[in-house]
């Protein structure tokens, strides 16, 4: 299950991401990173690049508020964050628990606080099978996990419910059965959260492995974007606006 993994990147179109920053600030601002797994699929696709919002969530103080988009982040928000466990990790996935939440998934629908959730708008099921911990979770996994999951799952359920609590978000990928996410590492901590995404400025059709590369420069990834740079650029997804959903 690939986690959906946000990496910064420098490559053919940076052009285009130095414009766009140049309008919109500094990197303390904004960041570029591209997507390069499909647990977000198909809200955001592998091989997305977008730019991501560093102040949607910013702390606020009396002064600042009043001058600068602060928001609360909500059920149902698109964010990037620090991987609780692999800090160095960047990833995007959709915060679907927020402090005081009882979550559970019963074949693979979710309920929060006692409701089921409508999640057709965004949510993809890639498997037609039912997992005993994935799709049924809060559970006993099925698969080695880490300590922290462990204790979640010991300290935070309470009458089949997980409860979220403070501090912390639940997340998971809109490709549900396809995803690494808090089932398998566990809650994310509020101060690991730095954005979301904002604008999808360009979308080209290459393979994890080349997006994953730490060389931007590889050669092969080279030689695919002269030689098809045109015909895999999905020019639809240009200046796309990834959407939060309300999850109430």
């Amino acid at each position: 299950m690939p986690a959906s993994q946000v990496q910064q990147r420098s490559f053919i179109a940076e052009w285009v991401v130095t414009f766009i920053v140049l309008l919109f600030g500094t990197s303390n601002l904004v960041q570029a990173y591209v997507i390069p797994t499909g647990s977000m699929q198909n809200t955001l696709l592998v091989g997305d690049h977008v730019l991501v919002d560093k102040l949607a969530y910013a702390s606020s103080d009396s002064f600042s508020k009043h001058l600068l988009p602060y928001a609360d982040l909500k059920r149902g928000d698109i964010i990037v964050f620090r991987h609780p466990i692999t800090i160095n990790e960047t990833l995007v996935k959709r915060a679907v628990g927020i402090p005081g939440d009882h979550l559970r998934i019963e074949n693979k629908q979710l309920f929060i606080n006692g409701k089921p959730l409508n999640e057709s708008r965004y949510v993809v099921h890639s498997t037609h099978y039912i997992d005993s911990y994935r799709d049924n979770f809060p559970g006993n996994p099925n698969e080695p996990v880490p300590a922290r999951v462990l204790a979640m799952l010991r300290d935070n359920v309470r009458n089949g419910d997980l409860i979220v609590p403070p501090g912390q978000i639940f997340a998971m990928g809109d490709n549900r059965d396809n995803s690494l996410d808090s089932r398998y590492w566990g809650f994310v901590p509020r101060e690991n959260i730095f954005g979301k995404p904002l604008l999808v400025y360009w979308s080209y059709d290459a393979s994890t492995e080349d997006l994953m590369n730490p060389n931007p420069f590889a050669p092969g990834h080279m030689l695919d974007l002269a030689q098809h740079f045109f015909t895999k650029t999905r020019w639809d997804r240009t200046l796309k606006f990834p959407h939060s959903e309300p999850m109430d």
